[in-house]
């Protein structure tokens, strides 16, 4: 006879979920006490500092709480970290540059809402040359708005944007000329592959701002902001080319020999079977470059641009506010982890989807 066992242990609701993930064995018990306590003694703390004795409304950084954070530092610049020095009374056409993108980036990740194609081509195809033309102006009646005024989170999603949209097809390009069977294709790719990749991007900005305009004619005027774009552009694509051809390398070779056996050309092939695979696969590896490229938008302050990240550093400089260091930096932290942990978080949903 079998003798009588013990009746199952509950696993069910809020107890069950305690015991089985956080008090399991000693291990995880005495670990969990640890970071319980020591959330017990930073969380309190830092809610007195950044809410409780925490100074909203000030002129100065004399009138804050010495005790507390004076987040009236980031509420008198607010303006500015959005902005830039963007002329106040221009600061509509940036409000509509925010507005579109919101609209696209929401009809895009939005499931329920229809016709994404047409928005996705909208966001790839219209929206950075419109924006563009909105924010420089010059034609319409719109003032001309020179790109040395344009700054803060502005400049920061407009490099992000252009580099991410740019950069994209010249990777996937790549990633196709490196596995290509043409030698003079693969070579030309591989080098450019591993040179970029070889080469820090603080590098490739100073080269943008100081060796580009020695290419081309002393008549013409090369923006510092476009000089930029280029640079990054051209370094992100390496890194884009080699995060796609891991997924063509993950593509069992049997794909190619059925599109093959099929009659469709090579390009048949790859725009309708083998890259729609390949980019499905690596949709991780194209967010984290993606992510990457938008928190290293903050390196164009070595060639005079000021994103969000110099803008907080900029008004930190100021008499006024001198002191608030840590507040600059935590605002801008924060928006910097918003965006980033948003794209991480539609990577996850869209992996899933597909």
């Amino acid at each position: 006879m079998i003798e009588p066992r013990k009746p199952p242990v509950m696993n069910d609701g809020l107890p069950g979920w305690l015991k089985s993930r956080l008090f399991s064995t000693p291990l995880n018990t005495i670990t969990t006490l640890v970071i319980l306590y020591g959330f017990y003694l930073a969380v309190p703390a830092f809610w007195n500092w950044a809410v409780t004795e925490a100074t909203w409304q000030a002129s100065g950084s004399e009138e804050c709480s010495s005790s507390g954070a004076c987040w009236a530092f980031v509420n008198v610049r607010l303006n500015q970290f959005t902005y830039g020095f963007y002329p106040v009374d221009q600061q509509w056409r940036v409000d509509l540059f925010f507005l579109q993108l919101a609209v696209v980036i929401g009809w895009i990740t939005l499931p329920r809402l229809k016709g994404k194609g047409w928005a996705l081509a909208y966001g790839l195809l219209v929206m950075p040359f419109a924006s563009w033309a909105m924010l420089y102006g010059g034609f319409a009646g719109l003032q001309t708005i020179e790109t040395h005024l344009w700054g803060g989170l502005m400049l920061t999603l407009l490099l992000a944007l252009c580099g991410m949209i740019a950069s994209f097809p010249f990777g996937v390009l790549l990633a196709l000329g490196r596995r290509s069977k043409l030698p003079m294709v693969r070579a030309f790719s591989t080098a450019y592959i591993e040179i970029w990749r070889g080469v820090p991007l603080i590098t490739v900005l100073f080269m943008a701002s100081v060796m580009l305009p020695l290419f081309v004619p002393e008549n013409v005027v090369f923006d510092k902001l476009l000089r930029a774009l280029i640079g990054i552009v051209m370094f992100q694509s390496a890194y884009i080319a080699e995060v796609v051809r891991g997924g063509l390398q993950a593509i069992p070779k049997g794909q190619f020999e059925a599109f093959a056996s099929l009659g469709l050309s090579y390009w048949q092939g790859m725009i309708k079977i083998i890259l729609p695979q390949a980019i499905r696969l690596v949709i991780p590896g194209i967010v984290n470059t993606f992510i990457a490229l938008f928190k290293d938008t903050s390196l164009v302050l070595v060639i005079g641009l000021f994103d969000l990240l110099a803008i907080v550093q900029s008004g930190l400089s100021d008499p006024v506010w001198l002191g608030n260091a840590v507040e600059g930096y935590l605002f801008a932290g924060l928006v910097f982890w918003l965006f980033c942990f948003g794209m991480s978080q539609y990577s996850k949903r869209l992996e899933k989807q597909l």
